[in-house]
């Protein structure tokens, strides 16, 4: 079935081509009156870095004075730094003469070696031009005239010099020349200054216009966005100026340590042309270098000068400016790049040092106006996508195979569960989601479920190396966790199966028995897959878009059929579970309704941890009287033989700190020989039957081992295991004379333990010898 392709409207393409045309007259608009704008840009630029300046101060003497104190400053400064820069300049001025002749030396320095190929090469170009109209390389004129003089200089006669007069120049022209070009500049700065200071006096005024013009009713939104972008553009201007002076203090002292004449100077034109972004520093460093080159007879003052620019670059880059700028412009590397590009390309070199500011604000706007969301998508330092989109996008990508790389990079600072919860369970509810809308196909959607399966395969393999588990587990959860067996239900999909499997995966790692139900099963198939688990808990996972009432009716049909198990329900990625839907769950007989999966498995062991505290009895033997005959028909319980030759035997050879041969009657378990138990309780000399482990033994009549008892559903709960410590028991029936199970010869420990076959085989050969020792003793008897 083919993809329905969504049909566009006339009137969204009216939009698009009114958008278009919008862009194209704002970027005109911008071109054509850079004239206009760069002022205000620059005016705007610097009451963004001076205003918190004037803000302290009106404080204590009024806005008015505090902002011509704050521009007589900023004169002050400027003509101070001037007038030093001007002396620095004619010093170095007086001082050029001097270095002809290291100039000099250094150009004869880079004369070619003879008869190399640049050599021949230089001879080439030599003999061209040689048959150029103008053999001296000068340029000359191809005229009557031209040619003529030509051929009298390659004659030899003489050519006359003829003297041309230039009219005076009048005032006007002077003026136009010499002048002109400095009003320009100078007016523009002076209406810059001029619209700085009626920014800064008038600046809340302008706050509540620029709120009345674009707010239209959100003035929350317009204020959020505006005191924003001026805290950004604020903080990384004084941010940028304390960087720029640290650079060119550092670059003013490195020059003078090395001997380079000026070095304020030079430090002071780095503080000012590193303003100018990417190529402002290299131009700064061009001129103290070449200087460098003309004022040192040889080349270590060069070297030295290149790596005190190199080094001072490389500290201010990759140290100051990530510690000082931190997140205040909140713009992307690559876009602050391409606005440098444009910027430049609309307003000159003034473009270039506005770039980032102006970006900023229109991040910031992007970033509060709804309508402009595309800008802060564009420009701003945010991830585009967020973590399930991304992994989604990844899943979909066919021969991708970069979901584990994602995961991996993930998992080094989340946990395994906010890996489930935030990534794989949204990809698989945008999945089925966009298969509901007929967006994704049959083979689409497998290859994204296909591709979360195998991730999780490979997860299960290197859980412990890569994931967090333990940490996702509050304390007071994780030390009441008991053994249970837990049985997960999909509720309908293939994606219900897959959030299931992410359940069990975290409950395997904390001991569980967890199995999960193939989705394809029908619901009989589904009760008779539990009956044949026989869990403690049933978990139906639900996963959007699948509907809760699949869940309750499974609910429904498990409560009927298994009534006293605990069911839990497991709505994979609900932000809330409604009222009624729960109300629904709870009447069909869920025990547990939860959301998410790391909510659900901190549920299921919690409820784990009660079913373990409820104490499972050892089970009574259908021929249990029988066998209570037997084991007094025996005479075990009155005979004299001393037992404890083979407890003690067997706690030094299986090297367990405890050994029993007990006897298991109707209601106690006696204690015929032991080695190892506390004194109160061998003075006891046994416990109640129910409580006992070999009562499991004796029940069965097979051999018992159990690793962890705290980790068996049936001991976890069990008063008299966790009252002694006990952790291992490892235990083999003895017989009756007539071959009933009358009793054990067992292990304990207090740590859990393997047990291999060779020690199960020797410890069943001693309870073999024990129950042949009684059989001599009835015969005896």
């Amino acid at each position: 079935m083919e993809t329905p392709r969504p049909k566009s409207s006339s009137q969204d393409a009216i939009n698009g081509l009114w958008t278009i045309g919008l862009c194209s007259f704002v970027i005109a608009a911008l071109y054509f009156g850079r004239d206009i704008l760069t002022p205000i840009a620059l005016a705007a630029l610097l009451t963004f870095l001076l205003s918190p300046l004037v803000t302290r101060l009106q404080r204590y003497v009024g806005r008015i004075c505090a902002v011509l104190l704050v521009v007589f400053m900023m004169l002050g400064l400027t003509i101070g730094s001037g007038w030093v820069l001007t002396r620095q300049i004619v010093d170095l001025g007086t001082k050029l003469p001097d270095y002809k002749e290291n100039i000099r030396m250094k150009i004869k320095a880079f004369q070619l070696p003879s008869g190399g190929a640049f050599s021949k090469l230089s001879e080439t170009f030599d003999d061209l031009k040689k048959d150029l109209p103008i053999g001296n390389g000068e340029i000359g004129d191809k005229t009557d005239e031209g040619i003529r003089k030509l051929e009298s200089q390659e004659s030899g006669e003489a050519i006359p010099v003829e003297v041309v007069s230039t009219p005076d120049a009048s005032p006007l022209e002077l003026f136009k020349l010499i002048v002109a070009p400095v009003v320009g500049p100078l007016g523009t700065a002076a209406l810059v200054l001029l619209l700085m200071v009626f920014m800064l006096l008038q600046r809340d005024d302008l706050r509540n216009r620029i709120i009345r013009l674009i707010g239209q009713g959100r003035i929350s939104a317009t204020t959020s966005a505006m005191d924003d972008a001026a805290a950004r553009v604020s903080r990384y201007l004084f941010m940028q100026l304390v960087v720029n002076v640290t650079y060119g203090m550092g670059v003013a002292l490195g020059l003078w340590i090395i001997g380079v004449p000026n070095a304020i100077l030079w430090g002071t034109f780095a503080t000012v042309l590193r303003f100018v972004p990417y190529v402002g520093p290299w131009i700064a460093a061009a001129f103290p270098i070449i200087l460098s080159i003309a004022v040192s007879p040889d080349w270590w003052m060069p070297v030295k000068a290149i790596g005190l620019f190199v080094v001072l670059e490389l500290v201010s880059n990759n140290v100051m400016e990530p510690w000082l700028y931190g997140s205040s412009t909140g713009v992307s590397s690559i876009a602050l790049i391409v606005a440098a590009v444009f910027w430049t390309y609309l307003w000159g070199p003034v473009g270039l040092v506005m770039a980032t500011p102006i970006t900023v604000c229109i991040a910031v706007m992007g970033r509060h106006i709804p309508q402009l969301a595309f800008l802060n998508v564009i420009l701003s330092d945010e991830d585009a996508l967020t973590p399930a989109e991304d992994c989604y996008h990844r899943l979909l990508r066919a021969g991708g195979d970069d979901e584990l790389e994602l995961a991996e990079s993930y998992l080094k600072t989340h946990t395994l569960t906010d890996f489930y919860d935030s990534m794989l369970i949204p990809a698989l509810v945008a999945a089925g989601k966009d298969q509901n809308r007929g967006v994704l196909d049959r083979d689409q959607i497998s290859q994204v479920e296909h591709a979360i399966g195998e991730l999780l395969e490979e997860l299960d393999d290197r859980l412990p190396g890569i994931a967090k588990i333990p940490e996702s587990l509050p304390d007071h959860v994780s030390s009441l966790v008991g053994p249970c067996r837990i049985h997960c239900v999909p509720a309908k999909a293939e994606r219900d199966r897959l959030s299931a499997e992410m359940l069990a995966q975290l409950l395997r790692v904390q001991k569980f028995e967890v199995t999960v139900s193939p989705p394809q099963l029908t619901a009989s198939e589904k009760l008779e897959r539990i009956r044949q688990e026989d869990p403690d808990v049933i978990c139906i996972s639900v996963t959007e878009p699948t509907s809760p009432s699949q869940a309750r009716y499974l609910c429904m049909k498990f409560r009927a059929a298994f009534p006293k198990r605990k069911i839990a329900i497991g709505l994979w990625d609900m932000a809330s579970v409604p009222a009624e839907t729960e109300k629904a769950l709870r009447e069909a007989g869920a025990d547990l309704i939860m959301k998410g999966v790391a909510d659900t498995q901190i549920a299921v062991m919690r409820l784990s941890s009660a079913i373990s505290r409820e104490m499972q009895p050892a089970p009574i033997p259908p021929d249990d009287e029988k066998r209570v005959q037997a084991l007094e028909l025996s005479g075990a319980m009155k005979t004299q033989d001393d037992f404890t030759v083979v407890t003690d035997k067997l706690t030094r050879i299986f090297e367990a700190p405890i050994a029993i041969l007990s006897l298991i009657d109707k209601d106690t378990q006696h204690f015929k020989a032991q080695s190892g138990l506390p004194d109160e309780l061998g003075a006891e000399g046994g416990s109640p039957r129910e409580t006992s482990v070999c009562g499991h033994v004796v029940a069965a009549d097979e051999f018992v081992v159990i690793e962890d008892l705290a980790r068996d559903r049936r001991f976890a709960g069990n008063t008299f295991v966790k009252k002694n410590g006990f952790r291992f028991y490892a235990g083999a029936p003895v017989h009756s004379p007539d071959g009933h199970a009358i009793g054990s010869l067992c292990l304990i420990d207090t740590h859990p333990r393997d047990f291999t076959q060779r020690e199960r085989k020797l410890l069943e050969e001693y309870a073999a010898e024990v129950s042949d020792d009684i059989r001599r003793a009835t015969d005896a008897i």
